[in-house]
């Protein structure tokens, strides 16, 4: 599994906190089945009649990764984590956007758990991983959002640049088609007790949903 690092300067800022990593080395990317879809409507329909949209933020794991944006030095309401947004999305009535099997069981995974998790494809990666902050214009590409201002936002950077924020992965290692090796990336600014079980349900979906197989769990505690 690739090394992670953690820049001291956001050390200092946030304190404690871990990365949950998974890593699955060959994996089957295509549309959803019906039954992972059955799934996401599932949990959408839970969501929808059991949560209020001011209650997403107060979600433990939630707020948890506010907090952590907040103490970086950014408003987490102009740059919501992702697990915020596709919650708050849900409630206010929308669908989730279908984007692959892989992509749209980490959004089930993250809707079920309120963890912001970044999806990449492993190969793009190049060299080891460091956590750290945005920088001022440093560039950054987000899917579906071009050029996004990662100034203050908590990133991790390869050897190339950065790559992924737990609002918006990068173009540069998105997930397609082509894929056959991915790494997901669970932010927990909380130190929750829940992550362990989550990511061994994500093996389990990843099995079942994309044929994933030589499948790597590791959490870092910084």
């Amino acid at each position: 599994m690739v090394k992670v690092n953690i820049d001291g300067k956001i050390k200092i800022k946030l304190g404690s906190l871990r990365l949950g990593l998974l890593h699955a080395k060959i994996i089957t990317c295509s549309d959803s089945s019906e039954k992972l879809l059955y799934e996401i409507e599932k949990s959408s329909q839970y969501i929808k009649n059991n949560y209020k949209l001011d209650e997403i933020s107060k979600k433990p794991i939630i707020n948890a990764t506010r907090t952590a944006y907040r103490k970086a030095g950014n408003d987490p309401n102009r740059y919501r984590p992702s697990a915020d947004s596709l919650l708050r999305r849900i409630v206010k009535g929308n669908n989730l956007y279908r984007v692959n099997n892989i992509v749209d069981t980490l959004n089930l995974i993250s809707i079920q758990s309120g963890y912001s998790i970044g999806g990449y494809d492993a190969e793009k990666i190049k060299g080891d991983i460091c956590l750290g902050i945005g920088r001022k214009e440093e560039p950054y590409k987000g899917i579906g959002r071009g050029q996004v201002n990662i100034d203050k936002l908590i990133v991790l950077r390869d050897s190339i640049g950065a790559f992924g924020t737990p609002t918006s992965d990068s173009e540069r290692t998105m997930i397609t088609e082509n894929t056959v090796s991915i790494l997901w990336v669970f932010y927990d600014f909380g130190i929750d007790a829940s992550l362990s079980s989550y990511m061994t349900k994500s093996e389990t979906y990843l099995k079942m949903f994309s044929a994933a197989k030589n499948i790597t769990i590791k959490m870092l505690k910084f």
